[in-house]
């Protein structure tokens, strides 16, 4: 279809004699992109007033940028800024006391990393003609509504799946078109960790991982669980930790028992233990994670088992989380530093008197991983290295 072309007339000066406004026919438009328009649509089919139903949108909009989604509200914390600092508090030591020495002098500090993240505005237009909106109530108007907001979920959680797979610390773009270095979980860029405990770390430790063999085993599972203890992400810590598998994976963890060799045994349906897991050295339930986290299958040691779809099979996903938008949380979900282009957005098109005809959704955001030590993923192979699924590369 041809680019809009606005047809322009000069008007008789007979005609403007009689009084008749110049600008009359200026506004007049034909081969409109996408859609065409009638002066007088204001109801669909049912008698639903499309001024109301707007309202109605805008509602659920802003419902739906307090309510964000639950698991991505779990892993993330909201950020403003294009680059971030994380400090790590350094640690002091008593010494000995002499009966006439001063005692050495406390100077605290810490370390601060920088974290970027990236940033992009993302849009969907809906347009309506005329004819189908003469035709359409409320029902079908709601459905393209919620398909919609469907697909901005959609895109979130791609975003995100894409910023966990990717090994690489890439260059986004922030504010102002300027580069921002965005950072992954350890990759062995360089980085050394900071020491938690007797756990010390160099520049080469990697949270991108391999099984070793070409089926999910247990002791994979385990060294993911020892590997957050390491870092501090343990559950008497306060973490929930959780492992996202695919169906293939859930159905091996499933079968996990400590009769064939297993540490733990995995345990369905947790709510019926109030969240604990079985220890084989006195046949009861005590400890583990408590309570359950959306998706959960059960449990399996510290982790709470959760099958999603969206995970490739022969991945899985380990992230620790601190709790809803916790600055502990593992990754970053930028906005824009003004407010009032942060969420998701519904603006009017061209027909300002009917702005449901011809409107537009959208939202800006970006990511990047804030605790660098919070997520693991391992892949299922033989293969030496990690490669990138081919879905979220």
């Amino acid at each position: 279809m041809s680019n809009k072309q606005t047809l322009e007339f000069t008007l008789p000066e007979w005609l403007m004699a009689d009084g008749l406004p110049s600008d009359l026919l200026t506004n007049i438009a034909g081969a409109e992109q996408g859609f065409n328009e009638r002066a007088d649509v204001i109801v669909a089919a049912d008698g639903t007033d499309l001024n109301d139903f707007w309202d109605e949108v805008q509602q659920t909009i802003a419902i739906r940028n307090v309510r964000r989604n639950a698991l991505l509200n779990a892993f993330t914390t909201r950020v403003t800024a294009p680059i971030d600092q994380v400090a790590v508090p350094s640690s002091v030591q008593f010494e000995e006391a002499s009966e006439y020495g001063q005692p050495v002098g406390m100077r605290g500090g810490a370390t601060r990393y920088f974290r970027g993240y990236d940033f992009r505005f993302y849009d969907l237009a809906i347009r309506y003609t005329w004819m189908f909106i003469a035709e359409a109530d409320a029902a079908q108007l709601r459905m393209n509504h919620n398909l919609a907001l469907d697909a901005d979920t959609k895109m979130q959680f791609n975003k995100v799946m894409k910023c966990l797979f990717n090994s690489l610390n890439t260059v986004g773009v922030g504010d102002k078109n300027e580069p921002v270095t965005v950072y992954k979980f350890y990759n062995a860029d360089g980085e050394v960790p900071p020491q938690y405990g007797n756990s010390a770390f160099d520049g080469t430790h990697n949270h991108y991982l391999v099984s070793g063999n070409s089926a999910l085993t247990s002791a994979n599972v385990d060294t993911l669980a020892n590997d957050f203890a390491a870092h501090g992400y343990t559950l008497q810590n306060q973490y929930k930790l959780v492992l996202w598998v695919n169906t293939q994976e859930a159905n091996l963890i499933r079968a996990f028992k400590t009769s064939t060799g297993a540490k733990f045994d995995f345990v369905p349906n947790p709510e019926l233990y109030g969240g604990k897991i079985w220890v084989p050295n006195n046949g009861q339930y005590v400890g583990g994670p408590q309570g359950v986290v959306a998706g959960e299958i059960g449990t399996y040691g510290p982790f709470h088992i959760v099958e999603e779809a969206l995970i490739p099979a022969g991945y899985v996903v380990a992230l620790a989380t601190g709790g809803t938008e916790s600055l502990n949380n593992p990754i970053g979900f930028r906005e824009h530093t003004n407010p009032a282009y942060r969420g998701l957005k519904i603006i009017p098109g061209q027909r300002s008197d009917y702005p449901l005809l011809d409107s537009f959704y959208r939202r800006g955001f970006g990511t990047g991983i804030r605790q660098r030590g919070g997520g693991l993923l391992m892949q299922v192979t033989t293969n030496p290295t990690y490669t990138i699924p081919a879905a979220y590369v």
